[in-house]
């Protein structure tokens, strides 16, 4: 015990110099363990000491500091920096004190028995200490986040006080660069009303957010539920849109499982936040089984809907994905993608068309697929209305040779994708997307490929779909052009759609139409004032919307199953099986041999006339 406390305090800054801030922090935590010492015994003798013990404590002093500095310093109190002082950080410091004044008074009581130290002051020591040692850093971490902080970031109001919501307030109130200073909470669970978080107070509810703007002087609104619906983020949104401040939000749940959150992960809110949001859970097990190790072969595959399909089979390990598609350049681009994302893949990417057979013919016999996904369809609407032969030549034709086809090569699956414009059709995209489905259940009955038909609705951002022509149209300075104010469509996101493509092909027998579940439908006119809204923009003030009326072909409401067909639940989530009406009787292949020729001779008026044969609710409406 013979060193001195000055002497312990210069030979360790010799040792330490060079880590400034620890030697920082162990000079303030050895004055801090002096303190409590002499303040134990203060508070014991009511801060008269008398000189026996004035004379035992100032003996012992240095042994203290010794052996209480060591074991903090064992225990890794200055691994840590004051900035990011925790709820660990205390335990620790309690843990720490706790030990070391076990292992000083142990080793005080076989060198004297205690002599000079009463009881009182080991577990005052013990208080003081933890005090003394703690709250300073604590005060510090304060001031760093609360006062520095304060002068150059932006005020921000946190919408949701769950998980994400408090590790989002933990990353921005721990990070000393971020811009964003979070004020308060708000959240529509009644049980978190009131409570703190991170020493941030949850103020209200949702609707309350444009009162709360103006009270707390909110520069920007930040959107922590990941997990929210569609129509959770539409409710937001809105009440979000009426303040007047930017807002920002987390990714989805399944777009976070590989990262934290934190303020890094936070982006401007898109289209698909308020119109596909709603995450769904599949049975990928299930999805593995049925595809792993199988050769694929999707047409279309450099379509929309083909290239994303092609990235989500990737991801099951196929044997080998083959890819035919009639653009050279979506090959050439979804090739590069494939090569970037998926190196370890092995796949072949075929320039080819689906009516030409013998094409067909070649990739069936050199490749013998186990599973064709067909997405390969022209798919607009109004343009096809004045293109009937390449309408039908392709949707048509181009279904039946590859279907013929992959009979003849025994492929086991054959998943066509259909879509609602197929039911009760009024244009020839819908009805010869019809005609397929009903080419698919004939050819079902046959008994060597089992054929199965997907239908779902509109894809957000699919090539030429409304979102990206609205997005041109904004920032082009307006106008939007709206068909019809009341004009509605169903939407989801285009990996959700190919991953329910995926899940059917795995529970399907064969001769099934699935539906996927749409949700509701979203008037266009909705879409096109929440796009304007998010890109900062007032409708009908900084950008107009026109109504140009329908479109040839169009119709005003989608429908996603017939009348006479019963919905029927799968056991999947958004899946669900139209029973179909038995066909084969009114249907047969002749009837497809006569579409074949008349579509070789040209004669569209023909043509017409087998398609309203193949399908009798097809009436063509609005030209």
């Amino acid at each position: 015990m013979g060193y001195g406390f000055l002497g312990i305090i210069k030979g360790f800054l010799l040792v330490k110099m060079k880590f400034r801030s620890r030697t920082t922090i162990f000079i303030h935590d050895v004055v801090m363990i002096a303190i409590a010492w002499w303040g134990a015994y203060w508070l014991r003798f009511n801060f008269d000491i008398p000189a026996e013990f004035v004379v035992s404590a100032w003996r012992m002093q240095s042994y203290v500091i010794v052996a209480q500095s060591l074991i903090y310093w064992q225990f890794g109190l200055y691994r840590g920096v004051w900035r990011f002082s925790s709820l660990p950080d205390l335990f620790r410091i309690l843990k720490a004190t706790l030990v070391g004044i076990t292992f000083i008074a142990c080793s005080l009581f076989l060198y004297n028995r205690l002599a000079g130290v009463p009881g009182a002051v080991l577990v005052l020591y013990v208080f003081l200490s933890l005090v003394l040692v703690s709250v300073p850093r604590f005060c510090y971490r304060f001031w760093k986040e609360s006062v520095l902080k304060e002068s150059d970031g932006e005020r921000v109001l946190v919408v949701g006080a769950g998980v994400a919501g408090e590790m989002l307030v933990r990353d921005l109130q721990g990070d000393h660069v971020s811009k964003y200073i979070p004020v308060a909470l708000v959240d529509d669970d009644p049980a978190k009303r009131k409570r703190d978080i991170r020493g941030l107070r949850v103020v209200g509810q949702i609707n309350d957010i444009a009162k709360l703007v103006e009270e707390y002087n909110i520069a920007k609104v930040l959107i922590a539920i990941p997990s929210a619906t569609d129509i959770q983020m539409r409710k937001i949104v809105e009440v979000c849109e009426h303040c007047h401040i930017p807002f920002l939000t987390l990714p989805l749940v399944k777009e976070m499982l590989s990262c934290h959150v934190s303020g890094q992960n936070l982006r401007d809110v898109s289209i698909k936040d308020i119109l596909g949001r709603e995450p769904i859970r599949l049975n990928w097990a299930a999805i593995k089984a049925s595809l792993n190790d199988k050769c694929i072969l999707v047409t279309g595959g450099g379509g929309s809907i083909g290239s994303e399909l092609c990235k989500q089979i990737a991801k099951v390990n196929p044997a080998r994905l083959v890819i035919v598609d009639q653009s050279e350049f979506s090959l050439y681009k979804l090739d590069a993608e494939l090569k970037r994302f998926f190196p370890d893949l092995s796949y072949d990417v075929v320039l080819g068309d689906v009516k030409d057979r013998g094409v067909v013919k070649k990739i069936m016999q050199q490749y013998r697929p186990e599973v064709v996904f067909h997405a390969a369809a022209y798919k607009h609407v109004p343009l096809l209305e004045k293109q009937i032969r390449q309408a039908v030549f392709n949707n048509v034709v181009g279904t039946k040779i590859v279907a013929e086809e992959a009979m003849a090569a025994k492929v086991e699956r054959f998943i066509l994708i259909s879509t609602d414009k197929a039911v009760n059709p009024e244009n020839v995209m819908g009805a010869t997307k019809r005609a397929a489905e009903l080419l698919c259940q004939y050819f079902n009955q046959a008994g060597i490929t089992r054929f199965i038909t997907v239908r779902f609705g509109n894809v957000l951002d699919s090539a030429g779909s409304v979102v990206p022509i609205f997005r041109s149209q904004i920032k082009a300075g307006g106008p939007v052009t709206v068909t019809h104010p009341d004009i509605s469509r169903y939407f989801m996101t285009i990996p959700e759609a190919c991953q329910l493509i995926m899940n059917a092909e795995t529970v399907g027998e064969g001769g099934e139409i699935f539906v996927l579940d749409m949700g509701q439908p979203i008037k266009i006119a909705y879409l096109a004032e929440q796009m304007i809204l998010l890109s900062g923009k007032q409708p009908h003030v900084d950008i107009t919307i026109t109504y140009i009326g329908l479109r040839p072909g169009e119709k005003l409401h989608e429908e996603l199953f017939y009348s006479d067909e019963s919905l029927i639940a799968t056991g999947y989530e958004k899946l669900l099986l139209a029973k179909a009406v038995d066909q084969h009787e009114i249907v047969s292949l002749a009837v497809f041999d006569d579409v074949v020729d008349a579509c070789q001779k040209g004669d569209e008026q023909v043509i017409l006339a087998h398609l309203q044969t193949i399908v009798p609710a097809f009436k063509r409406s609005n030209i």
